[in-house]
């Protein structure tokens, strides 16, 4: 099924999530190279895009071999996000992505992210702001509301929908929630029922089934996947696979796993340098090997250690001890 965001198609509309300090350009290349529809950047705040620092510029570059690019904006002054959108259509993004769904409390204290969504009105205007300052599609990301008892994730895709937003995403919890609990499909589909735009699914698919189900409970046009695919690049691929054939892709191999571990952190170390490099890993190779029985044994090494060579030993070792018996059958899928 092909997914039409404005002028942008997308062949197959599972797409990865914008994720604060994890889809950088290093993770969204490696889940490209696999065959996702559509990867996202982290979320970049309004005011450090005008301001272009050293680290927002890198926050912001792409390759256009990932096309089309999805920059996902952060901010609450209709201005500002304009001025910030040019700038990225500027730099070529193919897609401007608003979040009103962060529920970071740094970024909620500075009344963004899923805080605009108790802001209706200022949340009407980011939007019109956005969209008449690009000639690009602009789309939107959001929480089901601020808590239970204000899930306005419908009135305010009826007001994007009329101001010229293409698509609406939702992750079925309140933001309130934060990732407790389930998220909610059924009012995922209840949002899908209000608006004529495309509406993609976020939230809790950790497994290849879990977007087919999202799909038939709420009838998106797609889904998006975030925690799902740290620790495993290939799953978005894995999940095109199954919801085209009905197949379910075996696990990878300890050596297929070992070889793409070793690929994003060597990928990493010559995008951001040998010690930056390293710090952000750390992270990634928790999640590439917390699945392991000996995983134990080599945490200290894996997530300690500034030498290179002693954290690819690490590595190697710990894959070819055990990691065909996950402690997990979910971990490695």
């Amino acid at each position: 099924m092909v997914l039409k965001i404005g002028t942008v198609f997308i062949e197959d509309p599972v797409i990865l999530a914008p994720m604060s300090g994890i889809t950088d350009l290093p993770f969204r290349d490696l889940v490209k190279s696999f065959g996702a529809g559509l990867v996202v950047s982290e979320m970049v705040a309004s005011t450090a895009v005008i301001e272009a620092n050293k680290r927002t510029k890198k926050m912001l570059e792409f390759r256009k071999s990932g096309s089309p690019i999805s920059i996902q904006l952060m901010g609450r002054d209709p201005g500002t996000m304009a001025e910030a959108a040019m700038l990225c259509q500027d730099l070529g993004a193919d897609i401007i992505d608003i979040n009103f769904g962060c529920p970071a409390k740094k970024v909620v204290s500075g009344a963004a992210g899923s805080a605009l969504m108790r802001e209706e009105p200022l949340a009407r205007k980011i939007m019109h702001a956005v969209v008449k300052a690009v000639g690009i599609p602009v789309t939107i990301k959001m929480r089901t509301g601020w808590d239970i008892n204000k899930r306005n994730a419908p009135e305010l895709a009826r007001i994007g929908e009329d101001i010229g937003i293409q698509l609406v995403t939702v992750h079925g919890r309140t933001r309130c929630q934060f990732y407790d609990g389930a998220s909610d499909w059924k009012f995922i589909g209840a949002i899908k029922n209000a608006i004529k735009i495309p509406v993609i699914g976020n939230g809790d698919i950790t497994q290849v089934e879990d977007a087919k189900t999202l799909q038939q409970t709420a009838h998106t046009d797609g889904v998006m996947i975030g925690r799902g695919a740290q620790g495993r690049p290939w799953f978005l691929a894995h999940v095109i696979h199954f919801l085209k054939t009905g197949e379910r892709l075996a696990r990878p191999s300890s050596t297929f796993q070992l070889n793409i571990a070793l690929r994003h952190f060597d990928s990493m170390l010559s995008y951001y340098g040998v010690k930056r490099g390293i710090r952000i890993a750390r992270k990634h190779l928790n999640w590439y090997t917390a699945g392991c029985y000996s995983y134990d044994m080599y945490k200290d090494q894996l997530l300690k250690s500034d030498d290179p060579k002693k954290i690819r030993t690490s590595l190697n070792e710990l894959f070819h001890l055990d990691l065909d018996v996950p402690r997990s059958n979910t971990a490695f899928v």
